[in-house]
């Protein structure tokens, strides 16, 4: 299982790109996604570059990438060997063909660091842990999904206290191993009390100062950490809407914990029950749903939030094209906005706007506005 709106995206661009990369947290189904895409082309070759027996087939990178011109070429764990990047310019320079290379990197900063050499023959897909158009559309399968996460070992587990172990081993191999092995020095024990405070303050204004005094940082330290966590695609930071509209605008970005399932391991809960009983119910609800929403925009999609100091807030402002959408998220099977909903419909000029809830079935609420369960959002 893995994430089928980047499977489409890695396709439609190996149709005109010459290379591709696929970017991703470990476990997430990249190498998964990987071979099924490499076995639809006749003449295919996946290299994986955590063994030394595929590492070695590299030990010439340019004579090999020439000698192999004729397949498509998928080079997994590629942050392994960053000098094959500058062979891999040359080697596209020499022939441009699309579909030549499709390589996946465990985390984004490292890889597109390493990258920069190939601006303009490489195109770029974040892979979402699975998403609700990967299961069924049962509602026991979105609560299911909303527990554990996407992360496919989580999700599939066979009970809930299965998925909790997973869970529980990839955040300190994540912490212990993967945050080095990305040149991240950053002591495990702090990242973890920076990672579960942001699990506490998920859906919230990100204030660096506040967090740095919790933690005995500097404040530039603490955003240094979220930049390190938000590149590892651990986390998302969403930023205000800003436009010159005469209203005092809240400035600070809203920073969510991207896996709803890591989030309830951070802010310890287990089960169904737990989750429900949850201070941090609606919270955890805004995020999967943003979640869902941002991993399935069209690209070139842009989204932020709305809030003015006078209480007017949408939860997501998208962008797409000329139109804009407005998005209120509610853990409400009978949501009700708030009268700053409405103003912040009238202040931003939507075209539309919905509010998302945890419902079977949608019903209009006004003109242009719409009730709709995250499983059926029109625009995605």
């Amino acid at each position: 299982m893995f994430d089928r709106s980047a499977a489409e995206k890695i396709r439609h661009q190996l149709g005109f790109s010459p290379a591709v990369a696929i970017l991703g947290a470990r476990q997430i189904g990249k190498t998964t996604l990987a071979r099924e895409i490499a076995q639809e082309h006749a003449n295919s070759l996946y290299l994986d570059l955590e063994t030394a027996a595929d590492r070695a087939k590299l030990a010439q990178p340019g004579a090999f990438f020439q000698s192999n011109r004729h397949r498509l070429l998928v080079l997994d764990e590629i942050q392994n060997l960053p000098d094959v990047f500058s062979e891999m310019r040359g080697e596209i320079d020499a022939d441009r063909r699309a579909g030549r290379f499709l390589v996946l990197g465990s985390a984004s900063f490292k890889l597109l660091r390493q990258s920069q050499s190939l601006a303009g023959r490489l195109t770029l897909v974040d892979m979402a842990p699975l998403l609700l158009s990967e299961v069924h559309r049962r509602f026991e399968d979105i609560q299911t999904l909303w527990l554990r996460g996407g992360f496919p070992d989580s999700f599939t587990a066979a009970n809930d206290l299965t998925s909790w172990v997973w869970r529980e081993s990839f955040v300190r191999h994540f912490l212990n191993t993967d945050l080095p092995n990305l040149g991240i020095a950053v002591q495990p024990e702090l990242m973890n009390r920076f990672w579960r405070m942001t699990a506490h303050l998920h859906g919230q204004l990100f204030n660096a100062s506040s967090i740095a005094n919790s933690l005995g940082l500097s404040a530039p330290t603490v955003t240094r950490y979220l930049d390190h966590l938000c590149s590892a695609l651990m986390l998302r930071r969403l930023e205000p809407y800003h436009a010159n509209l005469g209203k005092r605008l809240v400035k600070s970005p809203k920073v969510y914990v991207r896996d709803s399932g890591l989030l309830h391991y951070l802010l310890g809960m287990r089960s169904v029950n737990d989750l429900l009983g949850h201070p941090s119910t609606g919270a955890s609800w805004e995020g999967f749903v943003v979640e869902q929403i941002c991993s399935q925009l069209d690209e070139g999609s842009q989204v932020s939030f709305y809030r003015t100091a006078a209480g007017a807030e949408l939860d997501m402002v998208i962008e797409t094209g000329s139109k804009k959408i407005g998005v209120e998220i509610k853990f409400s099977s009978a949501p009700k906005p708030t009268k700053g909903f409405w103003q912040a419909c009238e202040d931003v000029g939507v075209q539309r706007a919905y509010v998302v809830a945890p419902v079977r079935e949608g019903w209009p609420m006004a003109a242009n506005v719409d009730v709709v369960s995250p499983v059926d959002l029109p625009f995605l």
